[in-house]
């Protein structure tokens, strides 16, 4: 039936080209932003999920910068330590060059209290950011540094996992440490036994700071790693495929030309009744 008041075909091809006309501007859109997925209107879960995932990468970010921050402080505390064991090394050779029974005993403890001066200088100005490992209170008034290793997530909450490192104490355990005066040979092997002693809690501190660093290093490594993966995750979420999209936009195109030929088709059927009423 045909009806000058309703044109049915022309509404088919005016929904058919609008439902065109979307599909277009959507593939139009998900070209210029690059994103399949662009606000929570597109697709509200997948939205969720992705803001998510880059609030975690946002976090880890910063995270691995605090890391940088913290291998630093106990690499320098580290590379203190070594120095402090390493004069200590050079105390312990006076000390074996005064047990002879012709050493120059007041050279030597001369010597000696240069350098126990110089371990002083090295363990007071081993700092970094005013943070100093080699003390005893110089993590603001404390012995342990802290530093947020990583945000363990479990669903919508996260708890933070910290890497500690404590204080060495040199201040106290070799800076306040006795090593007897030389002043003949026989103290001058009691001091060996001090240094020996020493240079023992000074390669067991250097050591711990090591140990320390790497696992601070370690964290890095993983915490980068990371990063890229939420990375990549949220791209395969969101992004759009750009081929797909091409081909895509390429189709939609031919189609809102046909659809529009369609349309003007179906417009000019009413007027064919006219012939109906011709003589």
């Amino acid at each position: 039936m045909s009806s000058i008041l309703t044109n049915s075909s022309a509404l088919v091809a005016l929904q058919t080209l609008k439902g065109i006309n979307a599909g277009l501007s959507k593939t139009q859109s998900e070209i210029s932003t690059g994103k399949a997925v662009g606000s929570a209107q597109d697709n509200a879960a997948i939205w969720a999920i992705s803001k998510t995932m880059e609030t975690d990468q946002e976090s880890f970010k910063t995270i691995q910068t605090n890391l940088n921050v913290a291998g630093q402080t106990v690499a320098t505390a580290r590379v203190g330590a070594e120095q402090v064991q390493t004069l200590l090394k050079e105390m312990k050779q006076l000390a074996i060059g005064a047990n002879r029974s012709d050493a120059d005993f007041t050279t030597i403890q001369t010597q000696i209290a240069a350098k126990q001066e110089q371990i002083t200088s090295i363990v007071a100005g081993t700092q970094s950011n005013g943070v100093n490992l080699l003390s005893t209170n110089g993590v603001n008034g404390g012995a342990t540094y802290s530093v947020l290793g990583s945000l363990d997530r479990s669903g919508a909450t996260v708890t933070a996992s910290a890497i500690t490192v404590d204080s060495v104490d040199f201040e106290a355990d070799i800076v306040g440490g006795t090593v007897t005066a030389i002043t003949d040979q026989a103290t001058a092997a009691t001091a060996l036994d001090d240094i020996e002693t020493l240079i023992n809690t000074a390669i067991t501190g250097a050591a711990a700071l090591g140990s320390a660093g790497q696992r601070i290093s370690d964290q890095v490594n993983f915490v980068s790693k990371l990063n890229d993966s939420l990375k990549l995750g949220v791209s395969a979420l969101v992004d759009a495929d750009m081929e797909e999209s091409s081909a895509r936009l390429q189709a939609l195109q031919t189609q809102q030309q046909l659809g529009i030929q369609a349309l003007s088709i179906a417009n000019q059927a009413p007027s064919s009744i006219l012939s109906l009423f011709r003589g």
